[in-house]
């Protein structure tokens, strides 16, 4: 398959007149539809005063407790866990419990890591623990982590356990890149190899759970799951890959986050890892800039130009090309995973443009 080129000598993806004609923001649209009645029926279960809460993170209301039509996330993953059933021949219908069993622990996630990073802003509002404290948000997000599972074993089918483990295994991992993520906040040096293992526990095996529970759901055997699951996790990787990039340069009107918000948290996300391990002058300049910022306590009072000169250099060092090199790539491997599993040519289509949509995203 040939391969087109950007204008600036950039690989694009490869040209596929089917993926060209799927509407993506239908598809998306789609899971969020489909998957939001028994996503609001799920946290209405919570006892007060977390359901108020938790409406509030999803955007359902405000922090007055009046009806919202806030934005609730991109809803990838259940967009996911729907064509995931369809790939396994069954209806979209049986993978909804997996679309919002999966929902839920990403949003439990979102929860206690915005209190963790001090991340102030979601989604163009002030974050859970800003509004209703901290303890709050922890509570709530462990409820929806419980919650997912609930929502899974009340099916009582054998691939609802199966769905299940997988699930469990997902979160296990997700927390473990996060305690990955913070522990890289405190050191001069992490590789590149660290950073991608991090990550794709972190947003990797989510989205590889996402793209397998509902095959699981349908009844499709452990090695079609464990594709779909291959497919998952590096298009994770691709769409971390993209998230560090906005995490640095993005529009925090596109995105919703402040000015350099991951070099004000002192991530060490793919493109200051790349530049770090790059060599050379401005390498090297950042590499100093750095361990001073880790040795103080005064980045939170550093001015916008401080943070912008942090940026330039990752990017003079070759960070910020690098970083959309490796999206690039784990585009490329996600989509050569759907070759391993027999499937609807709709459903494959369906999943490489969604993989397309993921590295060429604004927010």
């Amino acid at each position: 398959m040939s391969t087109r080129t950007g204008t600036r000598g950039e690989p694009v993806t490869p040209a596929n007149p089917a993926v060209d004609t799927v509407d993506i923001a239908a598809l998306l649209e789609r899971g969020r539809d489909m998957s939001a009645p028994v996503l609001r029926a799920a946290v209405d279960r919570l006892a007060p005063p977390m359901d108020t809460v938790a409406a509030y993170h999803f955007g359902w209301i405000d922090a007055q407790g009046r009806p919202a039509d806030g934005d609730g996330g991109k809803a990838v993953r259940p967009a996911l866990a729907l064509l995931s059933a369809e790939a396994a021949g069954a209806a979209p219908e049986v993978g909804i419990p997996g679309a919002v069993a999966v929902e839920l622990v990403h949003n439990f996630s979102l929860l206690h890591d915005d209190l963790m990073d001090g991340d102030e802003q979601r989604r163009h509002r002030d974050t859970v623990w800003k509004v209703h404290g901290p303890a709050q948000a922890i509570l709530v997000g462990d409820a929806l982590f419980a919650l997912a599972n609930e929502l899974l074993l009340e099916i009582g089918t054998v691939e609802a356990g199966r769905a299940t483990r997988r699930l469990t295994t997902a979160t296990r991992k997700l927390i473990d890149g996060q305690a990955q993520d913070i522990s890289f906040e405190h050191r001069d040096r992490v590789t590149v190899e660290e950073c991608l293992e991090m990550e794709g526990n972190k947003t990797g095996a989510l989205l590889a759970c996402a793209v397998s529970i509902g095959a699981v759901l349908g009844g499709a055997d452990e090695r079609t799951a464990d594709t779909l699951e291959a497919y998952g996790y590096h298009l994770g990787l691709a769409f971390q890959a993209v998230d560090d990039l906005l995490g640095i340069w993005g529009d925090p009107d596109a995105t919703g986050k402040q000015t350099w918000s991951d070099l004000r948290q002192r991530k060490k996300s793919l493109p200051v890892v790349a530049a770090l391990a790059a060599g050379g002058p401005a390498s090297e300049k950042l590499g100093e800039l750095l361990a001073a910022d880790a040795g103080s306590n005064d980045v939170d009072t550093f001015s916008e130009e401080e943070f912008a000169t942090r940026a330039a250099l990752i990017e003079e060092a070759g960070g910020r090309e690098w970083t959309s090199q490796e999206a690039r790539r784990q585009h490329a491997v996600a989509i050569e995973a759907l070759h391993g599993v027999d499937m609807p040519e709709k459903v494959r289509a369906e999943l490489t443009a969604l993989a397309d949509f993921v590295v060429v995203r604004k927010r």
